[in-house]
């Protein structure tokens, strides 16, 4: 048994899209922001923690093993998928935790359709991956500046 509390569902796409839905009827905004998460560092706090800021519910998907693979290499990912969901799942701005395997979140993105769509500030909206369905849907993509020195390319090769 862990010593943490599971604060929010690792779920399905279906699952969420539910939640999603629900969420709406009552009128809440739904941020969607994506990742591998393999080291959680102040960087990824940063853009979670605004992401949260930006509306009512966060939702987070996250690449699973095979998809942080391709991505990332063979080495990679260095924690397992249930470790860096359960970590996402602990923190307080993070309200849904959704694992998928392809390697964007496109079709994560056209289910849920979030009103706000974030990633961190070495992308341009242009690059943004379901930006087009996000704006199309009448809903925002936002970036969120980087924390300068923080990154887990960075961290995993200082460990090697």
């Amino acid at each position: 048994m862990s010593n943490y509390t599971r604060r929010a569902p690792v779920t399905t796409a279906e699952d969420a899209v539910i939640l999603a839905c629900k969420l709406r009827e009552q009128g809440k905004q739904i941020v969607f922001t994506n990742g591998c998460f393999d080291f959680l560092h102040p960087g990824h706090l940063e853009i979670l923690e605004k992401s949260r800021e930006m509306g009512d519910s966060l939702f987070v998907g996250l690449n699973s093993d095979d998809s942080v693979a391709r991505l990332k290499g063979p080495s990679r990912p260095i924690q397992p998928l249930e470790s860096r969901a359960a970590i996402l799942s602990s923190l307080r701005s993070v309200d849904c935790v959704i694992p998928f395997s392809e390697d964007t979140p496109l079709e994560l993105i056209r289910k849920i359709l979030p009103d706000i769509l974030v990633k961190g500030g070495d992308y341009t909206v242009k690059q943004v991956v379901g930006a087009e369905i996000v704006i199309g849907n009448g809903g925002e993509v936002e970036i969120v500046p980087l924390v300068k020195g923080y990154s887990t390319t960075c961290i995993a090769e200082r460990i090697h």
